[in-house]
């Protein structure tokens, strides 16, 4: 083999490595943490992702089905807390009262849910929810195809974690595909944030809303 081949044939490995590495980084780490609804162990707060309103304010179909898998977990009592954590850049877009307001409408008393109004996307939650809300431990709520990041990112940023998945099906299965397509240069920036110590956009002061609704 010629020395450039064998060049060429080190530069491939070596970006291959630069691509492949960290997305294998990503969701095998997360993978570690994924548990079944019943499996999870009592923990004091689940983390709720945003995924979105519908055009009327309320919660999406996917957001639903997180609200939803919080709810039960509260109910069972495997939660004490729950932390919704969204985007809320615009006065018209207030993912986390919609949050919030769908638990309470669905038997989660108010003291027990707190907002994040500043969760734009899934690396500045996390980030949020141990440097701003104190977050130490978390079950993390989300799709399941989104799980092993989120799981990820929270571990990083210092969140002793577990994840519950849910359903991702959808009525335009092409929609369900990008979403995990989308996962592979999302994960890859996941660990892109890490690597770089990336702050959250809106990261403090400290909150004590959580602590506060532990303790009532």
């Amino acid at each position: 083999m010629s020395t450039r081949r064998r060049a060429a044939w080190i530069a491939l490995a070596v970006a291959s490595a630069l691509v492949i590495g960290p997305i294998l980084w990503v969701q095998g780490l997360g993978q570690t943490k994924v548990r079944s609804a019943a499996d999870v162990p009592a923990t004091p707060v689940a983390l709720v992702l945003g995924a979105g309103l519908r055009p009327g304010g309320s919660p999406s179909v996917y957001l639903t089905r997180r609200l939803d898998a919080a709810r039960v977990l509260y109910e069972r009592g495997a939660v004490e807390v729950i932390l919704v954590s969204g985007d809320n850049a615009h006065a018209n877009h207030d993912e986390p009262t919609a949050m919030r307001d769908w638990l309470v409408e669905h038997g989660v008393p108010a003291s027990a849910v707190v907002r994040d109004h500043a969760g734009f996307d899934t690396h500045d939650s996390c980030v949020r929810a141990h440097d701003v809300f104190g977050v130490d431990a978390a079950v993390v709520v989300t799709q399941d195809y989104h799980l092993r990041r989120a799981l990820f990112s929270c571990t990083e940023a210092g969140i002793a974690v577990t994840g519950v998945g849910v359903s991702s099906a959808s009525v335009r299965p092409v929609q369900a595909l990008t979403w995990r397509v989308r996962e592979l240069p999302a994960s890859w920036k996941a660990a892109l944030d890490v690597a770089t110590g990336r702050t959250a956009v809106y990261d403090g002061p400290p909150e004590t809303a959580v602590q506060d609704a532990l303790t009532r």
